[in-house]
């Protein structure tokens, strides 16, 4: 049994059965991780979310930013926007039950696995964390958005949920800008102050960080509880510097490569554009 996990799909559904036939996954005795971003800019969202659902069983998944804005958008929170390659989705006859399907997965995923280097825990996010959070806060806070997605209300988190603001989270938070930030952490962050200030604005790589600003994983605060995985950051080229902190996500979706990795001894395998 081998677990892979597997970088922003973005909808690009043939190439990931390509990769997946390249490690001869199997479905009975193998699990797949999905980092997040599983739909929007590439051609086959609708497919591909078909496919990951049919192997709920061998699958576990974080939401990304485009998975959540796919469900605002199909809820009526929220406007599409003109790079948006969703029609397919939203006009399937089963969108309702993809989106509530959606709707009850977790941003945060942690796991303990057997490795080659001994039993080792996994915290599997799309985007990141705040440097200062502990593993069980990142699980525990997860677990609020996830909730709010599930409540009766959840259109209200749905309309709310975009922004940059507030700009950094602090225990005292309430309401629907608390869901925010987390959202904000867990699914969109690149950069950060050494107190967790998000800035959401700059996307490029590791040499574009504004004046006090680094890398969310650069800071000695980050949880050393767990082995970090993520995406969301196409421009990291699936760089990170750190030992425990791997970026999969190596842009498919914009001509590069899409990558799976083996996390029992960390097996890159990579399929070209």
């Amino acid at each position: 049994m081998s677990t892979y996990v597997v970088g922003d799909l973005q909808g690009c559904y043939k190439p990931l059965k390509k990769l997946l036939k390249k490690v001869k996954f199997s479905e009975a005795t193998d699990k797949l991780w999905c980092v997040g971003d599983l739909v929007n800019r590439g051609p086959d969202s609708l497919d591909t979310l078909h496919f990951l659902s049919d192997m709920e069983a061998s699958l576990e998944l974080v939401l990304g930013n485009h998975d959540l804005h796919y469900i605002a958008i199909h809820e009526d929170c929220a406007p599409a926007r003109s790079k948006d390659t969703l029609d397919n989705l939203l006009n399937a006859k089963d969108s309702q039950e993809l989106s509530d399907w959606l709707r009850k997965q977790p941003l945060a995923h942690h796991e303990s696995l057997d490795t080659k280097s001994g039993v080792e825990n996994f915290l599997m996010v799309h985007a990141g964390v705040a440097p200062h959070w502990t593993l069980q806060k990142t699980l525990n806070l997860s677990a609020e958005v996830q909730f709010a997605l599930q409540d009766i209300d959840y259109k209200a988190f749905l309309h709310h949920m975009y922004g940059n603001t507030p700009t950094r989270w602090h225990d005292q938070l309430e309401g629907l800008d608390r869901l925010r930030v987390i959202t904000n952490y867990l699914t969109r962050i690149r950069f950060c102050d050494e107190i967790g200030t998000l800035q959401l604005t700059v996307k490029e790589g590791l040499s574009s960080a504004p004046q006090g600003f680094k890398p969310w994983f650069e800071y000695e605060t980050l949880t050393p509880e767990a082995t970090i995985l993520f995406g969301h950051w196409a421009a990291l080229e699936g760089y990170t510097g750190k030992k425990h902190v791997y970026a999969l996500d190596t842009g498919y979706a914009w001509g590069r490569e899409l990558t799976l990795m083996r996390l029992e001894d960390k097996q890159l395998y990579s399929i070209p554009s």
